[in-house]
């Protein structure tokens, strides 16, 4: 089974997740991991659009330069995650890539007010993270993830916390979490 999900690119699994369609307006918040953004922003095709945010200067550079380099149309800004430069309701789908566990309880609540504020009615909120390691994996490599994010209940408590719905864990699989919460319609 692998061999056909290489086949489609090293980001399969995550473009799956991140259920993205042709015409979607796409916003990535974190994008230092530039190919994965890319494989992700290919599908809004030349009707769609797709912006990644990054607070570190260098991986907005990182992303342009892998958003070239798979000649994909994108917009990444540098600019802070609990202040988002876009109007209200200006994404369909926005991808938070391993970041919510990196924040402060503070800045995690206003990164999801944010997104909340920029999806449209109805749009989703993709959460992407690595799965902290355990056993061996765990002593090898320190884990950077607040500790009240994850006995709080992680992604689907912080989502269902600032007031999305039909919040819920998608899959865990190759090391990544996925959790999707909607924009309420109402």
């Amino acid at each position: 089974m692998k061999l056909f999900r290489e086949g489609l690119g090293p980001h399969a699994l995550e473009v799956s997740m991140a259920g993205v369609k042709m015409g979607d307006r796409l916003l990535q918040l974190r994008c230092g991991n530039g190919k994965m953004f890319a494989a992700i922003a290919a599908k809004v095709g030349f009707t769609g659009r797709a912006c990644a945010i990054d607070d570190n200067s260098e991986m907005c550079i990182r992303g342009r330069k892998a958003a070239a380099k798979a000649g994909v149309l994108v917009e990444i800004d540098h600019a802070q995650y609990d202040t988002l430069p876009y109007e209200e309701t200006s994404f369909d789908v926005v991808v938070l890539w391993d970041l919510l566990g990196v924040l402060t309880p503070e800045q995690r609540v206003r990164c999801l007010q944010q997104t909340l504020r920029v999806l449209r009615r109805g749009g989703r909120c993709v959460i992407i993270e690595r799965v902290p390691r355990s056993g061996l994996g765990a002593l090898l490599r320190r884990p950077v993830l607040d500790t009240t994010y994850l006995k709080s209940g992680g992604a689907e408590r912080a989502l269902d916390a600032e007031g999305f719905k039909a919040v819920r864990q998608l899959a865990e699989r190759e090391g990544l979490a996925f959790t999707e919460g909607v924009k309420p319609t109402t």
